[in-house]
């Protein structure tokens, strides 16, 4: 079905980085509950709080300035990324700074852009990246 609904999207390259960051952030969800639900995370309220670690935008900003940092984007995705960051939203978050929001912006649209050119490979490489991040970053806790 998934496959079916990609072939509608036309030229997704063209969509702007709020489009691309709208379906990123609903795939990047699905890859956070299948990894704690691989881990053992069962209960409800421990799945919730702790796939809040993963999709706040704090840890997505976090996420993007390492992989950034890492040299881990090709130019390809840093234009993909600057498209998402560079997004005018018309809404204003509530829980963070706008600079948070806007890279977290830009690490759902590289997401989005991803998984609308079927880059599973390097979908599957950038998540992977980010929850090893995680990983350490809970390790330092």
């Amino acid at each position: 079905m998934i496959l079916r609904l990609l072939d509608e999207v036309k030229d997704f390259k063209q969509l702007n980085g709020l489009a691309l960051a709208y379906i990123g952030d609903a795939v990047y969800e699905l890859f956070v509950r299948h990894h704690l639900l691989a881990h053992g995370a069962v209960k409800p309220n421990q799945l919730h709080n702790l796939a809040k670690t993963y999709v706040c935008a704090k840890a997505q900003a976090s996420a993007l300035q390492f992989l950034m940092e890492n040299e881990k984007l090709s130019e390809e995705e840093m234009a993909i990324v600057r498209r998402g960051r560079n997004a005018k939203s018309m809404s204003v978050p509530k829980n963070t700074d706008v600079q948070t929001y806007r890279y977290s912006t830009a690490f759902e649209a590289l997401i989005g852009y991803h998984f609308l050119n079927e880059n599973n490979d390097r979908l599957e490489e950038i998540i992977h990246h980010v929850f090893t991040l995680h990983k350490n970053e809970e390790r330092r806790k």
